[in-house]
């Protein structure tokens, strides 16, 4: 069988190679995933929504299967601007009729947004889950390798992935299996992964979300924000500042479900996402 989740596409930006893939029928559905994750986590939605929309997955760069030049800048501006082209390159941006449908996940909430209120990328719709949006962002352990990120880079490869290896399965509510937690820390192991995962914490900043918040009102298309009620890498607390910001927000609360909401509850996530895409398209 044909693993359609094979990112067998790229897109060549700026030296960046950004790999992606595109298939099943319908209307356009574009999946972002966010930081330190990768379209892994996303793979099994698409699949499962391929027989009635046409699923595009991608790596950022500086993650997954995605380049990660050194030299190379991953920040949430670029980040925005990357996507917003990227989106012409799939002929995602002509008029209104060929605009996607857009799920976005931590990171990926900011660089969507970023993408559409900065760039002028034109969505159909947009789920926002556990999304990265509004101050303040980052969890402890972030925030520490933000501040010393040389330090963490320098660490023996071992120590690396067994300090990555926890802070991934502390985005879970429910706990993660061993092939889960393998599969989202399996990008960061390499040589050139471990320099690429330090490197994205180090460019991270809340300027880039900070610069989005007072346009949150200004949004003139359906949004979802769909938040697991038991996150504690970005509380709950911010889906519900979020909703009341974005005009005509639907808010939905997932229950027993931490950060990485499609690996704590995928039946309930993956049901509240089809009946969302089925009321917009």
């Amino acid at each position: 069988m044909r693993d359609d989740t094979t990112l067998e596409q790229v897109f060549d930006w700026r030296g960046r190679r950004v790999r992606w893939t595109r298939f099943g029928t319908g209307p356009a559905v574009v999946f972002c995933h966010g930081t330190p994750w990768s379209s892994w986590l996303w793979a099994p939605y698409a699949q499962a929504l391929a027989g009635d929309f046409t699923v595009h997955l991608w790596d950022m760069p500086g993650y997954g299967a995605s380049s990660k030049d050194a030299a190379h800048a991953v920040s949430l501006d670029v980040q925005g601007e990357l996507f917003a082209d990227l989106l012409t390159h799939w002929g995602l941006d002509q008029d209104h009729r060929s605009a996607p449908h857009v799920i976005a996940h931590d990171f990926g909430g900011a660089v969507s947004l970023r993408a559409h209120l900065l760039h002028g990328a034109r969505f159909a719709s947009l789920a926002l889950v556990d999304a990265v949006a509004l101050a303040p962002w980052g969890t402890p352990f972030f925030r520490l390798v933000h501040e010393h990120a040389d330090v963490f880079a320098a660490l023996p490869p071992a120590v690396h992935a067994g300090a990555v290896r926890a802070y991934i399965a502390g985005a879970s509510h429910r706990g993660l299996t061993d092939t889960q937690l393998d599969a989202l820390l399996a990008p960061w192991t390499t040589p050139e992964g471990q320099a690429a995962f330090y490197r994205q914490i180090a460019q991270a900043d809340e300027v880039y979300t900070e610069v989005l918040e007072p346009r949150y009102p200004s949004l003139d298309l359906p949004v979802h924000v769909v938040w697991g009620s038991e996150d504690t890498w970005v509380p709950a607390d911010r889906a519900h500042r979020l909703a009341d910001l974005v005009p005509g927000a639907r808010l939905t609360l997932v229950p027993d479900a931490g950060h990485l909401v499609q690996l704590d509850q995928p039946v309930r996530l993956a049901t509240t996402l089809r009946a969302w895409l089925t009321e917009q398209a």
